[in-house]
């Protein structure tokens, strides 16, 4: 299988402060066809206007993976943990048992743009934890870097579920290849720019559904940065 899933074909809310397009069903955005891939249940591409930002909510028995573009987001919960992330960080947030929390753009001028990431866990009723780390953009530059995995690989933040995700960015002569394993999901989100994969032209927000795929090809990036998704079916 090989579906692309159209930019233009999301779930899309503006509630004002917050623009919102939603790869998978989310909130009032409804679509049967559209309720996950494997364990990944929700890609949601932010924009959060200055000032604006997502009060105290709870969450439970989720893997939420906060990845930022541009501008800063801040992040406080209710194990105590709080702080801002910016672009090259890797947020993870496991709910658990339960968590509380809230995310703000409290700059004055500034747009943060991010892709909020939900992966079911394989474990439920954890402790809630939190974890953070920042890959550079020489590290992902004409690669794809491996920034979280089940077990912590390569000091990528660690996820409960069978599952692995890389980021790159891509531009000009830059290419990469990512072998899939038998009887694995794979899927592709084109962060910005554009990106060849498998020789198919993808636009921001594009995105690509693959499985019995051996090799995922990347390449013929213009300002491109791509997150790719080895998923456990």
């Amino acid at each position: 299988m090989f579906e692309i899933r159209k930019s233009t074909d999301r779930g899309h809310a503006n509630h004002g402060w917050l623009d919102s397009y939603h790869s998978f069903s989310f909130g009032e955005y409804y679509d049967e066809q559209h309720m996950g891939f494997g364990p990944l249940r929700v890609i949601n591409e932010d924009r959060v206007n200055a000032g604006g930002g997502f009060g105290t909510h709870g969450h439970r028995d989720m893997e939420i993976i906060s990845y930022v573009l541009d501008g800063e987001l801040a992040h406080k919960d209710s194990m105590g943990t709080g702080s801002v992330i910016r672009p090259g960080d890797v947020q993870r947030m496991s709910a658990g048992s339960g968590v509380r929390h809230s995310e703000f753009n409290h700059a004055k001028d500034q747009t943060t743009h991010f892709l909020q990431i939900w992966i079911q866990p394989n474990v439920t009723g954890i402790p809630p934890s939190y974890e953070e780390k920042n890959f550079t953009a020489e590290e992902k530059r004409g690669r794809l870097r491996l920034i979280a995995s089940s077990d912590g690989e390569d000091g990528s933040v660690l996820i409960h579920q069978d599952a692995k995700l890389y980021a790159g960015l891509f531009d000009g002569a830059e290419a990469a290849s990512l072998n899939i394993a038998a009887g694995r999901l794979a899927y592709v989100h084109v962060a910005r720019g554009t990106v060849t994969v498998n020789g198919v032209a993808l636009k921001n927000g594009d995105a690509v559904k693959l499985s019995d795929v051996a090799t995922i090809d990347i390449g013929d990036g213009q300002q491109a940065e791509v997150l790719v998704f080895d998923l456990g079916a």
